[in-house]
């Protein structure tokens, strides 16, 4: 059942779940917890909230995520691919106008998993999704130069890249040593630890290492608790956000991008795990169980969920088997927040700003795009039409632009690969000397021409231009339509069209070999006995006028 609404979690506890698997699931969502720590709150601070909003983000949608998605290995929480839409919608509308956008995304998306769309997210071309990724990393990236050199700025942080690269160039005199050394030195133990010992968490390692030396050393670098005051120790008490018609009106676009953005997000990362463990998730569920998580994150203060690629991974590999252990990472967050809260305010921005660095270059997938660039021009253009608009314009647009390409890109390719022309089949078996063997009819008062591919308004016009040199000297036309597996309304006009000259210079049409699909679509354009002949084969047609000239 692919597109079953139904939990994985029922799927997996109705199959048997014992202890061995608990113990499995349980260290799972430990690792994956250890290593979302940080990550919600470098993403919750990257999006212009408070660090507290990324843990209420995992703890409260990660867990309804895991419990009523789709997918038996799916993490949810705050991803970076939100980082931008969330920052813009926070600045546009507030906090409170950020709460009801998420919420009403949640509700989207669960509408859109009712009415089964999820199935459709596959047709996203790969293009798009590696340009889309990529454009991704760069803004993340971007958002973290300001707390990477520890920059102060006269106002604001402008949003758009061009306007913050300027912004932040013309501060660069204000560059703290301490924030460089901090975010240095947190990204090399990142990458020393991936190389050296790769199942260690060495997010959460640079972190603590980096909060313990800026709080030895007493080193002038700002951190959570000078600029937010620490987080807090548990979860807030639910509450709706406030709600008017003309809020709802204003946030509604933000809705719109955050449940088209959180569908295609968890959707590829629901794929990528069905690819490392061998399993289907159900895409409709999935939508459901992300709709359910991001209006109840709302609900107690969080941002945006979705399901991430990287953490998701990080489970796989972990030996996660059921959805108990996102379930479980969820729980692992709310007790390192009850127990360790204090301690956060400690952290250093630079070091965190560190994290989303390498997650923004971990995010670029380079052997792919390198591989797309050179693969053909076609695709070069969706990747790099799609990455630029997202960097420079906007995230929706990159994706809607991007996918408008593939389409044209695809029906290009499709109306290259008709093809259509005059034919000499084989006509019939004769006996010569005892043995049978075919030969070519050649009838001068018939003319033969055969279309292969798919007939539609891409290659429409590539047709008629061929069949409109039907030669009026022929008193049979047949029109083989056996290697035509699909044929729309633009097509089976052509083939009306073809018709009506015929019928005017006194042609006889025969069309020979259509499909059930391709007679449906010619008969609802008239295109049906008796103004033509239906035949099952080339053979067959000649058989028929043989035997009319013979009688």
């Amino acid at each position: 059942m692919p597109d079953s609404l139904v939990p994985k979690t029922v799927s997996v506890l109705a199959e048997g779940y014992g202890l061995a698997r608990l113990k499995a699931d349980a260290l799972a969502g430990l690792t994956v917890a250890i290593v979302a720590l940080p990550l919600s709150m470098a993403i919750a601070i990257a999006s212009g909230v408070t660090p507290d909003r990324g843990l209420y983000t995992a703890i409260v949608g990660g867990f309804l995520v895991s419990l009523l998605g789709g997918s038996r290995v799916q993490i949810g929480g705050p991803a970076g691919a939100f980082i931008v839409l969330v920052a813009a919608t926070a600045a546009r509308h507030g906090i409170d106008g950020l709460l009801l956008a998420t919420a009403m995304a949640g509700v989207m998306l669960v509408a859109a998993g009712y009415l089964r769309l999820g199935q459709y997210i596959k047709f996203i071309p790969y293009p798009v999704t590696v340009g889309f990724t990529a454009g991704i990393a760069v803004i993340i990236f971007a958002s973290q130069l300001r707390d990477l050199f520890g920059l102060t700025l006269p106002g604001s942080e402008p949003g758009p890249i061009v306007e913050k690269i300027m912004a932040l160039g013309r501060s660069a005199g204000t560059a703290s040593w301490a924030a460089v050394l901090t975010a240095a030195l947190t990204i090399t133990i990142i990458l020393a630890l991936r190389r050296l010992r790769p199942h260690w968490p060495g997010m959460l390692i640079a972190v603590t290492g980096a909060s313990v030396i800026v709080a030895i050393l007493h080193l002038p670098t700002e951190t959570i608790g000078t600029r937010f005051g620490g987080i807090p120790r548990g979860l807030p008490l639910p509450a709706l956000p406030p709600l008017s018609f003309e809020k709802a009106v204003a946030v509604f676009p933000d809705a719109v991008s955050f449940a088209l953005l959180g569908a295609i997000e968890s959707l590829l990362s629901a794929v990528v795990a069905d690819g490392m463990t061998g399993r289907r998730h159900r895409s409709s569920m999935e939508l459901i169980g992300q709709g359910i998580a991001n209006l109840c994150s709302a609900l107690f203060g969080g941002i945006c969920v979705t399901g991430t690629i990287a953490r998701t991974a990080t489970n796989v590999r972990a030996g996660g088997t059921s959805p108990i252990s996102g379930m479980l990472h969820s729980a692992f967050l709310l007790l390192f927040m009850l127990l360790a809260a204090p301690l956060a305010s400690y952290i250093p921005l630079a070091s965190l700003a560190g994290v989303l660095a390498v997650v923004a270059w971990n995010m670029i997938e380079k052997p792919a795009f390198m591989a797309l660039l050179r693969s053909s021009y076609g695709d070069a253009v969706v990747l790099l039409a799609t990455f630029f608009i997202v960097v420079f314009r906007d995230l929706t647009e990159g994706i809607v632009v991007g996918v408008a390409l593939g389409a044209v890109l695809f029906i290009n390719r499709m109306a290259k690969s008709i093809s259509v022309g005059e034919t000499k089949p084989l006509a019939m078996l004769q006996s010569t000397n005892g043995e049978e063997h075919p030969v070519i009819s050649d009838d001068p008062d018939t003319v033969i021409y055969r279309i292969s591919g798919i007939f539609f308004f891409g290659s429409a016009a590539t047709v008629a231009t061929v069949l409109d040199r039907i030669a009026d000297q022929r008193r049979n036309f047949i029109l083989d339509c056996s290697e035509v597996p699909f044929m729309d309304s633009t097509a089976a006009n052509v083939i009306e069209g073809t018709l009506r000259k015929a019928e005017r210079i006194g042609v006889r049409f025969i069309i020979v070999g259509a499909n059930t699909q391709v007679r449906r679509a010619l008969y609802q354009h008239h295109v049906r006995p008796p103004r033509v002949l239906m035949r099952a084969s080339v053979q067959a047609a000649l058989e028929t006028i043989r035997s009319e000239k013979s009688a």
